[in-house]
């Protein structure tokens, strides 16, 4: 009988020991590996949140806790006409971040791009007054972050705000309020969700000059007792730029502030089309074959080019998680970017973690082998 009991023992710690190497071997995914350390969220269009991208739908659920909504918070979806808001992406957005236990972002309150017409002119034409367009603004913000407030966990309130010198973008929202259109933008989201967390976002703020002019737009309006949560950098980076030192020198300026979030993070790895390393969705080139040359598939020394880049983000990102709260890639897989059709339409890009085929890159393996080894 001890023998038998003995025998039970041993069999038993077998078992154990079994199931231990098993969840060893079982590969991490970026939500579990990233845990203790920040949110890995992801860009999701229209398609993927109502859960018809089948291809994308499981790499969504397993691998990310955050998501943002590429397009269908922006104005001209969400508040298209003076007196009509369409909230039913927007709501289906929300419900599948709160189904899957994910933090949610909106984007983007106030920006530039993507806004009506109507916003900052009469019908005859005519520019607005400032506290017409004041008004106008409020009442969009107070309208949509209050539908979501306890529901949506932070804001982008003000996208791209800035020249890459870091003075104001002559925009119409500064050429009619001024540059206070920004501290009033937070204040209205404030007003609207006190414990929401609010974010200023912007692209290029690995350019010193720049990055500084961000530090003095958000410390401007902290000053005044406006609560800005901390500066979302998009990261819409290339194999060659930034540099780690370039990407460390801001996060360390911004984490003063707050919190630092990388918003919109992905990878170029064609020919840039005029050397520009922005993101500005107004400039457009023709194609040109010569800047598509990977129509048939990635080289291997393209590849690991791109995960040694990947991988030096990331051990800048956890050297700082401390302050970095968020790293969010824009989109999930190679064949739903933005970059296939920016600046230069028609090519095929290679920009993000995950392949057209929805299987993971080597630098996917390469970021997790960062975790297991700190």
């Amino acid at each position: 009988m001890k023998n038998l009991k003995n025998f039970a023992v041993v069999a038993a710690l077998v078992i154990v020991a079994a199931a231990c190497q098993k969840n060893t071997d079982e590969p991490l995914s970026l939500k579990e590996a990233f845990k203790d350390e920040f949110y890995i969220g992801t860009a999701l269009n229209t398609w993927q949140y109502t859960e018809r991208d089948t291809l994308a739908l499981p790499i969504i659920e397993s691998q990310f806790n955050a998501i943002t909504a590429e397009n269908d918070m922006k104005w001209m979806y969400l508040h298209p006409q003076p007196d009509s808001f369409f909230f039913d992406r927007a709501d289906q957005f929300v419900e599948f971040g709160e189904k899957n236990d994910m933090y949610i972002l909106g984007h983007t309150l106030v920006w530039h791009s993507q806004t009506p017409r109507w916003v900052f002119f009469h019908e005859d034409g005519s520019m607005l007054s400032r506290d017409e367009l004041l008004e106008r603004m409020e009442n969009h913000i107070h309208t949509i972050v209050t539908r979501y407030k306890g529901r949506v966990d932070a804001w982008d309130v003000v996208n791209e705000a800035l020249n890459e010198d870091g003075t104001m973008r002559n925009s119409l929202w500064y050429q009619i309020i001024g540059e206070d259109f920004v501290a009033k933008a937070f204040q209205f989201a404030n007003e609207a969700d006190p414990d929401a967390e609010f974010y200023y976002n912007d692209y290029s703020l690995n350019n010193p000059d720049k990055a500084d002019g961000a530090v003095r737009l958000v410390k401007s309006i902290q000053d005044q007792g406006i609560k800005v949560t901390g500066i979302g950098m998009q990261g819409h980076y290339a194999l060659d730029f930034p540099t780690a030192d370039e990407l460390e020198a801001s996060i360390l300026k911004f984490k003063k502030l707050g919190k630092v979030a990388i918003t919109e993070l992905d990878m170029d790895v064609l020919p840039s089309a005029f050397g520009y390393q922005g993101a500005d969705v107004s400039r457009r080139e023709e194609l040109r074959e010569e800047l598509n040359p990977y129509k048939n598939g990635l080289p291997d020394s393209v590849s690991a080019a791109q995960t040694a880049q990947f991988k030096m983000f990331f051990e800048i990102f956890l050297k700082h998680s401390d302050a970095v709260n968020r790293v969010t890639t824009w989109g999930v897989t190679d064949g739903n970017s933005w970059k296939n059709g920016w600046p230069m339409p028609g090519r095929t890009n290679y920009p993000l973690l995950f392949d057209r085929q929805g299987q993971p890159k080597p630098a996917v393996d390469a970021i997790i082998d960062l975790v297991r080894s700190k």
